[in-house]
């Protein structure tokens, strides 16, 4: 199925294609502070509708995943693997994502502090 989502003020939107069959809440520090409830997809089923000013990237630890945010209105719709070799995945925020009630979704928890 097709999804579309967006930051909060809209400069930041995307689509991808994906059967939504649960969550990943991770707990690494960036995760558990946004709250955000995860989906993750290969990376070519993701298409970023802005791109340019609009949207930051935040790196940390081993810089191997870039966390997207809206320059403007601060909101990470997305984040995505950034590793030069191998699959290459994107994580959308369910949260962010226009026609789903995340919370009716079973949730998977990940271990990202310990990854």
């Amino acid at each position: 199925m097709l999804y579309k989502g967006s930051c909060h003020c809209g400069k930041v939107g995307l689509e991808f294609k994906a059967e939504l069959t649960g969550a990943i809440r991770c707990n690494c520090s960036i995760c558990s502070r946004k709250g955000a409830l995860l989906c993750a997809i290969p990376h070519e089923s993701l298409t970023v509708l802005a791109w340019g000013d609009d949207l930051g990237t935040y790196t940390f630890g081993n810089h191997t995943m870039a966390h997207r945010f809206c320059r403007t209105c601060g909101i990470h719709p997305f984040a995505e693997d950034i590793r030069e070799s191998g699959e290459r995945t994107a994580y959308i925020n369910l949260n962010c994502v226009a026609d789903i009630d995340p919370s009716t979704l079973p949730v998977f928890d990940f271990d990202g502090r310990s990854a």
